[in-house]
């Protein structure tokens, strides 16, 4: 069982503890002098694409590659006061101080819709404000730890924590879609060292969300079945890509992989969610996480940039259709280099990929 702790940072942020005691006792004070967070991001719509983009100026100033002891996601010494008023913790979720999205921009989103509603650009110049919300995930007080190095039953608290903020987040006006995720390493753009994620409460659905519930539609129209279960059916069957299976989850590689090291990670029932999860399937998780990102580390033994996205079904809609997974993949492509996406990739959106998803599947399940 996991203790919840609620608490508000200086500046009005809200600040959750999840922790593996029921005695752990933590700081509830946060003792530095904060301006109130009165951040209001916004958002433009893309009439070329129908997609929407963030704007969120204000987080060019955000804290760029601090040294080691100014981390502001480590825990509060008497001495310096950080993001994290504790002076220790197990996992810890607060507000962004830097968001792309953030609920007090609610108030501003009739005003911002009505202001555009006038002149021969309504239709083409579409804004609105960014309703949302942006919250850090610290998995570990540990500065120099890492995700991989986690216990299983650390792994199991974060899950809760995730499990718990998804809860929360969806029952937010204007939220569209909840996104648990984490970035790793500095060629994939980390700004902070410490082994921490992020979740993002979207207020619409994402591109990719979007298209994959278009193809899973489609499919089901024309065949009257789940296209996320046959794909997995269909791997399974294969078992050419298949990297690791357990009674109630599997990781294989993609069969149309974008990236050199990717791996898709579904559950073997139907789950829309992470919620929806039963106790078995959250224990498993733990340990199927930590044996293929162990795995992906091995590969070409060189550092891990990566980026671990959770697909759940959307809030609102089309719950049927989706099918929640995890997606670990990396831009190494071999030792000392990187996958960077260029004019095909960047300018087209058209993937071309360097190593083939059967040879990354064998090199994941050799590795060790």
């Amino acid at each position: 069982m996991v203790k919840k702790t609620h608490a508000r940072l200086a500046d009005g942020r809200e600040i959750i503890y999840f922790d593996e005691s029921d005695g752990a006792e933590r700081a509830t004070s946060d003792r530095r002098e904060l301006p109130p967070f009165r951040l209001q991001p916004t958002a433009r719509h893309d009439v070329l694409q129908d997609e929407w983009v963030s704007l969120a100026d204000f987080r060019q100033d955000r804290t760029y590659l601090p040294p080691d002891d100014q981390c502001p996601l480590c825990p509060s010494t008497p001495i310096r006061a950080t993001e994290i008023p504790a002076h220790s913790y197990d996992v810890v979720v607060f507000e962004n101080r830097f968001p792309s999205f953030a609920t007090m921009a609610a108030a501003a989103h009739a005003d911002v819709q009505a202001a555009d509603a006038q002149g021969p650009g309504e239709l083409l110049l579409r804004r609105q404000a960014g309703v949302g919300r942006c919250e850090v995930v610290c998995f570990t007080a540990d500065h120099n730890s890492s995700f991989s190095a986690l216990t299983p039953d650390r792994v199991r608290t974060v899950i809760e924590a995730w499990v718990d903020r998804t809860i929360t987040l969806s029952a937010l006006p204007h939220v569209e879609q909840v996104f648990c995720f984490e970035n790793r390493g500095k060629e994939i753009g980390v700004t902070l060292s410490h082994p921490h994620g992020q979740i993002y409460a979207y207020p619409f659905l994402t591109p990719r969300t979007r298209r994959m519930l278009d193809s899973a539609r489609s499919y089901r129209e024309r065949t009257w079945r789940n296209l996320f279960a046959d794909v997995l059916a269909a791997e399974l069957h294969s078992g050419e890509r298949v990297v690791a299976r357990g009674d109630s989850w599997t990781a294989f590689v993609p069969f149309a992989a974008r990236w050199p090291l990717e791996v898709h990670v579904y559950p073997n029932n139907h789950v829309p969610d992470l919620p929806a999860l039963s106790e078995p399937e959250r224990a498993e998780l733990s340990w199927i996480c930590l044996d293929v990102l162990r795995r992906m580390e091995a590969v070409f033994d060189d550092t891990l940039p990566y980026i671990a996205a959770w697909h759940q079904a959307p809030v609102r809609i089309d719950r049927d259709l989706a099918r929640l997974h995890l997606q670990l993949f990396s831009i190494r492509r071999g030792p000392g280099r990187l996958k960077y996406l260029a004019g095909s990739e960047s300018a087209m959106g058209a993937f071309i990929n360097d190593i083939s998803p059967e040879t990354a599947a064998r090199l994941l399940r050799e590795a060790r």
